[in-house]
């Protein structure tokens, strides 16, 4: 066994001699030719060095190799390409689903503020309003799913929380206008409430302060429960204003007298106690008559003792008629605005001389048109505000 070996080492040690053997290697310098000779063991001992350089230049590869994965984050991948490859996979699709849920919660956001904004201008001025957007259901507050989210929501919360405040301050302001609209129905004997009725209901859920959220969910709750009150305020407000619209505010002609009132009085025909539905006002046959609301013309024809008669329906149960005209200028079934010329007045029907029966209805039943031609400034305004709506809002 042992002489085995040894011819192996003898044999190994042959090869290796073999390998490198004196070796001789001429050399021109431009000018002589040179011959010199490298030893065997020269030889090995450079191709020892050079081994070892070789070695430790490896493991400064490998070293600096593992040192720019850990840094990278790569750390711990499978092994195999395909594996590697599958999860950097995952972690894109991942990155991708974070920011489709920034986007999305962003977007959620976006819509209460636009929303509550809106709320709050229409509230504390009116006017003309985007009804579609106030009327909107109150987006839901966006989901915190990661903390890129949460980044992209936290300037939008601020603006929210402003608004927050804002909301009382919106809905007092409303509160005072719905007051001081109230009060010119009652002049004129119109209930407001019948006008400003919205309907409420639903049980009632209590919300849980402890659940775990950190109070953010009670807070929201809060919010939203300011911004649903403060549109209550808005939308009571909003119907009345809009039947503002349908309240008749405007002379019928441009120079105002009166030949007879509302109420009882002597028949101008009979002589005996009659009721009186509207007022006469007296003019020249061919005087210009005007709607004094907006409208859809319901009649416009000959009818009894009114003669030539011009009905408008100006919705919320509100109309008016003009009586004993000389020409009729508008159509049935088309709308008119506030303003706009009517016919022209005259003497017909049941009538001792050219005159305008004006007479404004509620419901039906004849009202007391002076007050609606004393309205004033206040549901003026209003209905310039609202200019552009046009006819009847039943």
């Amino acid at each position: 066994m042992a002489n085995l070996s040894n011819t192996k080492t003898v044999k190994l040690s042959q090869r290796f001699r073999s390998f490198f053997t004196t070796r001789d290697f001429i050399f021109h310098d431009g000018r002589d030719l040179r011959r010199f000779s490298v030893q065997g063991r020269t030889q090995a001992l450079l191709a020892g060095v050079a081994a070892v350089t070789v070695l430790f230049s490896a493991y400064g590869v490998s070293q600096a190799t593992v040192g720019a994965i850990a840094i990278s984050g790569v750390t711990g991948m499978p092994s195999s390409p395909e594996a590697q490859v599958e999860q950097m996979r995952a972690q894109f699709v991942k990155m991708q689903a974070d920011v489709a849920a920034a986007k999305e919660a962003a977007r959620l956001q976006a819509a209460r503020v636009e929303r509550n904004q809106a709320l709050i201008a229409a509230t504390m001025s009116g006017g003309q309003v985007d009804r579609a957007v106030i009327e909107q259901p109150l987006p839901a507050n966006a989901p915190k799913t990661s903390a890129v989210v949460e980044e992209v929501l936290a300037p939008l919360k601020q603006v929210e929380a402003r608004q927050v405040a804002l909301a009382g301050k919106a809905r007092a302001a409303g509160e005072a206008r719905y007051a001081e609209t109230a009060r010119h129905f009652r002049q004129l004997g119109l209930t407001p409430e019948r006008y400003s009725g919205v309907a409420m209901g639903g049980p009632y859920v209590p919300v849980d302060e402890n659940d775990g959220a950190g109070g953010a969910n009670a807070d929201a709750a809060m919010a939203d429960a300011q911004f649903r009150a403060l549109f209550q305020t808005w939308k009571k407000l909003d119907m009345l204003e809009q039947t503002v619209i349908s309240i008749p505010s405007m002379q019928p002609v441009e120079r105002l007298v009166f030949t007879s009132s509302y109420g009882v009085r002597s028949d101008p025909f009979r002589g005996t106690a009659a009721m009186h539905a509207g007022v006469d006002i007296p003019g020249a046959i061919g005087t210009p008559i005007y709607a004094t609301a907006d409208g859809v013309i319901s009649h416009a024809g000959r009818q009894g003792g009114y003669g030539n008669l011009v009905q408008i329906n100006h919705g919320r149960g509100i109309e008016t008629r003009y009586g004993h005209l000389s020409k009729i200028l508008v159509a049935g079934n088309t709308r008119v605005k506030r303003g706009q010329m009517i016919g022209l007045m005259g003497s017909t029907g049941r009538s001792t001389g050219s005159h305008l029966h004006y007479e404004v209805r509620v419901d039906g039943k004849a009202v007391n048109p002076i007050p609606f031609l004393q309205t004033g400034e206040y549901l003026v305004q209003i209905q310039d505000r609202a200019q552009g709506v046009g006819g009847p809002a039943d």
